[in-house]
């Protein structure tokens, strides 16, 4: 009888894995935990299904990137037959970046919740700096960048996207207060009485790296008020209304900051980054100064 489900159970295993076994594996990255220790190889079929499909991930990177460069190539081509103009490529962008002057305005996004977040949400983060990433670059005039609180979590995050070490970014593994002075600091927050109608010269605006779905609402502001930081928040009501509630992704509150130092009216602004979805339009009154913006994942979110 222990014979047969044993048989049966090495069958069931078998079908939840059925294109790599341990004998099959390539390249083994290694199983991490929340603390960054890495694991010895697991046996349970919990531990086994995240770890095979780090091993699936490892071994189809480069796969990927090869179909990634051809559907580029025929888009290029596509392009040039119907006359169509894709922009800047990746070459000319990253000799842009190092032409174009920055503004002396900086952004922050502080990673310092990871321990607050699901593996799922982490990488909900991590896609939207992509995200600011790209939009700063494309920048005519582009923001100072940078990431505090780049841990080993973040870091083992970050490293499934080739090549984010020399993205225009500048990372800190130490948090903010330890890298810049705190009088140029601002905290950007929902919860905060000030209104922003214009970014100071020589600041850096610090928006939270944390998608938690409300779960900690007021987080930022209370720590904002704990270090002594000054603080306030985005003039969206003043601006627009919005048919859906106000809660924006990290890469909205970047670009919004950067549409705004590029010389955009806070209105245009609004419009032109807020998503189609969130019904935003201009406000038929300009008196109300009361926002409740959330900066924070929109399980909608994509631009």
């Amino acid at each position: 009888m222990d014979e047969i489900n044993s048989t049966k159970a090495e069958l069931n295993y078998e079908s939840n894995f059925p294109q790599y076994t341990l004998f099959d594996i390539k390249i083994d990255p290694g199983l991490k935990g929340d603390d960054g220790v890495e694991l010895p190889r697991p046996f349970t079929k919990n531990q086994m299904r995240k770890w095979l499909k780090k091993v699936r991930w490892e071994n189809s990177k480069a796969e990927k990137r090869s179909k990634e460069k051809a559907r580029a190539k025929e888009r290029r081509r596509k392009a040039k037959a119907e006359n169509i103009d894709l922009g800047p490529n990746r070459k000319a962008l990253k000799k842009m970046k190092l032409e174009k002057p920055k503004k002396n305005i900086g952004i922050i996004i502080d990673l310092s919740f990871d321990n607050l977040m699901i593996e799922k949400d982490r990488y909900k983060v991590i896609k939207q700096i992509l995200r600011c990433y790209s939009i700063n670059r494309r920048s005519e005039s582009p923001l100072q960048f940078h990431v505090t609180s780049f841990g080993e979590k973040t870091r083992v995050d970050m490293s499934r996207h080739n090549g984010y070490e020399h993205w225009d970014i500048v990372y800190h593994e130490e948090t903010y207060l330890n890298k810049f002075p705190k009088d140029k600091l601002f905290y950007l927050t929902s919860e905060s009485d000030n209104i922003i109608e214009c970014f100071e010269e020589d600041t850096y605006y610090i928006i939270g790296g944390l998608v938690d779905h409300n779960q900690h609402k007021g987080l930022c502001h209370k720590i904002a008020v704990e270090q002594g930081i000054r603080h306030g928040q985005l003039p969206l009501n003043k601006y627009v209304n919005m048919k859906t509630r106000k809660v924006l992704t990290i890469d909205h509150v970047f670009e919004i900051v950067l549409r705004v130092c590029e010389g955009m009216s806070w209105q245009d602004a609004l419009i032109k980054v807020l998503p189609v979805r969130k019904g935003a339009h201009v406000c038929d009154s300009t008196n109300s100064y009361s926002s409740s913006i959330d900066v924070s994942f929109d399980s909608d979110g994509t631009n």
